[in-house]
């Protein structure tokens, strides 16, 4: 809103128009500027969006609706009978206990002469406790016989160990880098809490089973990226840590993480380099083939490379650009946002209903396709409109100059709408950079991206990683290469199983 000072001014030539309003224009996106600054230090991180009126009801059944869903049918009527719980009936009620726990029985009798009592029942307490962790030797005996006649001294195999004639077992090695890269326990820490358990372990003694224990699993890491780019699908993104180079003192090298992941073999790989150039997507998907998913990096467009590569768009990236604009635009991001609600809202009901991949893509293409077409005409009819520096603008030039690759999820019921999982990967990465703050040297870095590939398949395939690990190393010395697919966590059988 103009001044009636600001008028004089403009009507006596002192200011012109043209200039008064691209002073309005800058002040906005100084503003717009300092929001997000005050968003990034005090504001809540959630991406969480609520739209001012309530989603199509058409788009909320869109899985009750179609022809098909509705000739298969049938009327059921369903009773049950429903438990009011303590709770509800204003009592506390305890946290349930899983019954998998071992459990500890602890007989109290009452002081009495038993004999003069007969026994009609008990009544039992359970309760959570807790026992620091427990080390114990395994100590291997091998007798040795001798057979008179012939004076031959007999005596069985010792079993294969992870570091040959070393003293630590496998389950020992795994927790220590399940306490590392899962838990972000540094080493000193861990030696901290070992010592409490009893056992005092040397720097020099934990760092040595470090290296040794991470070169046994070099041919498994190389066996997991093998599996990967056979697949024709994969997530990627990249994420910065600091690392100490002999060549900068007194400051860090700013390394990067490159993360790779498959949704359907639900692996994740892993790659340190110490550049965050294009060539270095290059080396690893160069024979790849197949659909990319990246947000908008540059250094991942128009890659040449020995293979056929299609990209795909991330629609959360996109979605962050108008959140951010909320404060600026609201009611252009407000009608963005809410369209972009519908689309994931298709995508999570397809998510609950564990539909297959064929039956996602039919529902994508008859209920997205129509309101992707809508947002691709606004953006058009928008990107003119508004002021390009501003935040709208660049949400708007942000997600028009990607949509092809925005729209292209719907070609495919195994693609995902975003990359939020590669994402979600990532994060251990953040929670260690924490703890451990920077990796001592490049080989580091590339040894912490070869567990935290490990790490993140365990979780994305719900294994145990200290089981998983554990098992690994009693296991690799004697495995086959032919066979080192199994020990990966998408295919690993518990030795219980």
């Amino acid at each position: 809103m103009i001044k009636p000072s600001e008028n004089k001014d403009i009507a006596q030539g002192t200011v012109s128009l043209e200039t008064h309003q691209q002073a309005l224009q800058e002040i906005a996106i100084l503003k717009h500027q300092i929001e997000e600054m005050r968003r990034l230090i005090f504001g809540a991180k959630s991406e969480r969006f609520i739209p001012s009126s309530n989603l199509d009801s058409q788009q909320l059944d869109l899985f009750e609706s179609t022809p098909e869903t509705q000739e298969a049918e049938i009327p059921e009527k369903i009773s049950y009978t429903r438990k009011k719980s303590v709770k509800e009936k204003g009592f506390p009620v305890r946290t349930e206990i899983p019954e998998h726990l071992p459990r500890v029985e602890e007989v109290i009798e009452p002081d009495i002469n038993l004999a003069e009592y007969r026994k009609i029942g008990e009544k039992v307490t359970e309760v959570l406790e807790y026992s620091p962790g427990h080390i114990f030797v395994r100590k291997i005996v091998r007798p040795q016989y001798i057979k008179s006649d012939t004076e031959r001294i007999v005596i069985a195999e010792i079993p294969s160990l992870p570091i040959p004639k070393g003293n630590s077992g496998a389950s020992l090695l795994a927790y220590m880098l399940v306490s590392k890269y899962v838990d972000h326990i540094p080493f000193d820490r861990l030696r901290k809490i070992l010592k409490r358990c009893g056992v005092l372990i040397s720097k020099s003694t934990i760092n040595g089973w470090f290296n040794k224990s991470t070169a046994l699993l070099e041919l498994l890491y190389q066996e997991l990226e093998k599996q990967m780019l056979k697949n024709d699908y994969l997530q990627a993104d990249e994420s910065p840590i600091k690392v100490q180079d002999p060549n900068k003192k007194g400051a860090l090298h700013r390394g990067y993480q490159w993360v790779y992941r498959s949704p359907v073999q639900n692996l994740v790989l892993f790659k340190y380099n110490k550049s965050r150039g294009k060539e270095v997507p290059k080396l690893t998907l160069n024979h790849f083939n197949g659909m990319l998913q990246t947000d908008g990096y540059a250094g991942y467009h128009n890659m040449r490379t020995n293979g056929n590569i299609t990209l795909l768009a991330c629609m959360a990236h996109a979605r962050r650009k108008f959140k951010e604009a909320m404060d600026v635009d609201s009611k252009r991001a407000n009608f963005v946002l809410t369209k972009m609600q519908s689309l994931y809202e298709i995508e999570r009901m397809a998510r609950e209903r564990q539909v297959c991949a064929e039956t996602t893509k039919r529902f994508r293409q008859i209920y997205a396709t129509p309101i992707l077409q809508e947002l691709e005409q606004w953006l058009k009819t928008n990107l003119n409109q508004v002021v390009p520096k501003s935040a709208m603008g660049k949400a708007i030039s942000y997600t028009y100059n990607l949509w092809p690759r925005l729209r292209r999820y719907i070609e495919d019921g195994r693609y995902e709408i975003d990359n939020n999982l590669i994402e979600n990967a990532i994060r251990p990465l953040a929670l260690g950079r924490k703890n451990y703050l920077f990796a001592g040297s490049h080989e580091a870095a590339q040894k912490a991206a070869m567990m935290y590939s490990f790490f993140a398949s365990c979780k994305t395939n719900d294994v145990d990683p200290l089981q998983w690990l554990t098992d690994v190393f009693n296991r690799i010395s004697d495995c086959k290469v032919t066979q080192l697919d199994k020990l990966l966590p998408n295919k690993w059988k518990s030795p219980a199983q």
